[in-house]
């Protein structure tokens, strides 16, 4: 009796399967459900196991370990570089302490009668009193004396200065010579330039040839390789060194950007100076 009513009544006895199914199909779809974090650790387990949870750990760190090395290679290579820069910066201070530019002394030309004058009046001044105390000189002859001495000496000055005055200008002139032939330094930029093709199928050997077909006054390529960037297609990256007062960044790209039938866009990955 009971089990022909229950025949009856509309009641869904298998529907905690239908709810199961349901859920796998829309973790299938979507990723697993924040609340299924166990079925996921349950399921997990059982098609991956413990061994590939193992060789995934296992690798993860020996690709860090790898990484580790590599910086530290490159924080070796940087201190290096410092130490060679500071040792050499030492030796260019000590240098430049040790040898200061001191200027020429002017030339002085000196006659002969300057020095012979004041060796002669102080033989005077000696012998004249121990030969004969009476005999003294007049006031106007030492007068006479010292007009002389004067006007010799001021003479001389001014030959002294003009002399000066003459070789100033021509060392002036010599170091504005020089100065003058030098060549002066040449300003240039390293840049690094990201060439991208349309799709997959750019021959991207004869874009490069475009690429290296430009040719400017003041502009040298460099090396150059291939990057994946994604779905197959790959970008080149090529190196240049250019002249800032002949080469600009946009007259480059602009250049590049003319072979349309392989050049998408071109963008300065690293722009350094020299």
């Amino acid at each position: 009796m009971a089990g022909s009513f229950l025949m009856h009544e509309k009641i869904w006895f298998d529907k905690f399967k239908y709810d199961d199914a349901e859920k796998r199909y829309y973790e299938q779809m979507n990723g697993p459900v924040p609340g299924s974090s166990h079925q996921k650790s349950v399921s997990s387990t059982s098609s991956t196991g413990p061994g590939g949870d193992q060789i995934e750990l296992v690798t993860r760190i020996a690709s860090l370990e790898v990484e580790n090395q590599n910086l530290h290679t490159v924080v070796a290579d940087l201190q290096l570089a410092i130490s060679r820069l500071e040792t050499r910066l030492s030796l260019l201070e000590k240098v430049s302490t040790s040898h200061h530019p001191s200027p020429a002394p002017p030339t002085q030309h000196v006659t002969p009668m300057k020095k012979m004058e004041p060796l002669a009046a102080s033989s005077r001044k000696v012998e004249l009193p121990a030969a004969s105390p009476a005999k003294k000189e007049t006031p106007a002859a030492e007068e006479e004396e010292e007009d002389d001495d004067i006007d010799l000496f001021g003479s001389d000055d001014e030959e002294e200065d003009q002399e000066a005055a003459r070789i100033r200008e021509e060392r002036l002139q010599q170091y504005a010579a020089k100065k003058s032939k030098k060549p002066g330094l040449i300003a240039k930029s390293s840049i690094l330039l990201d060439v991208k093709p349309w799709d997959d199928e750019t021959d991207m050997a004869k874009m490069e040839e475009c690429v290296r077909s430009v040719q400017m006054d003041g502009l040298v390529w460099g090396a150059s390789k291939l990057v994946p960037v994604g779905y197959g297609i790959k970008k080149l990256q090529i190196q240049c060194v250019v002249e800032d007062d002949k080469v600009g960044t946009d007259i480059l790209e602009e250049e590049i950007t003319k072979f349309e039938d392989y050049v998408q866009s071109v963008d300065i990955a690293a722009f350094n100076k020299i």
